[in-house]
């Protein structure tokens, strides 16, 4: 188990981790979450797939098992900027417009969403494992990019595992339920440096 970043300028060195990624999303949130978003049938990708976003996967035997994407709070795409900023602005109707009081715009806050892992992990510690690499992954790409903080929209659950892995996660915004998939989620936040615990993800 391995994990790998990377955007749109190198994902080709990667085989095919980026599309297996997309089919990945496709898979959870298409099919299992029923959530209306843009897919072929195969892959699912949206308007937040562009040449500022960033990539981390984890790879098992030659397969994708995870993976997460993120861009920062600066990010400007025709239209579109960045997920939390256009709800906040009332352009995803899906998700509550004042799930934050203020939608942030830094170059020093990054947001992080689509994380998810397959359903082929099904022992806990090899999901731990592989949500520790996806996050390191993510908190390095954003670093290197000037990130010096993550916020994601994610499940109340993602926090406490976040936290169990050694980060500094706090909620910064009131949960909501979504009522297609019956999930309450809220705005969690944490730091893009290491975690303050870590931990042995070696392959």
């Amino acid at each position: 188990m391995y994990n790998v970043t990377f955007d749109f300028s190198d994902f080709h060195r990667h085989g095919r981790a980026f599309y297996d990624f997309l089919a990945l999303r496709k898979c959870f949130f298409v099919d299992e979450l029923g959530w209306d978003i843009p897919h072929d049938g195969h892959v699912e990708m949206d308007q937040y797939d562009t040449p500022q976003a960033r990539y981390s996967v984890v790879v098992l035997d030659g397969a994708v098992i995870g993976g997460a994407r993120t861009m920062p709070t600066t990010a400007k795409w025709g239209k579109n900027g960045y997920m939390l900023g256009d709800a906040v602005a009332g352009l995803l109707p899906g998700i509550p417009r004042d799930i934050l009081h203020e939608a942030p715009c830094s170059a020093q806050i990054w947001e992080c969403t689509r994380l998810v892992m397959s359903h082929s992990v099904t022992n806990r510690d090899d999901r731990a494992r592989c949500l520790a690499l996806i996050v390191e992954g993510l908190a390095r790409a954003a670093h290197h990019g000037g990130a010096e903080r993550l916020i994601s929209l994610s499940p109340l659950t993602l926090e406490r595992a976040l936290r169990q892995l050694g980060w500094d996660t706090v909620r910064i915004g009131e949960p909501y339920l979504n009522t297609g998939d019956g999930r309450r989620y809220a705005v969690l936040s944490m730091s893009a440096t290491k975690p303050l615990v870590q931990t042995s993800v070696a392959a």
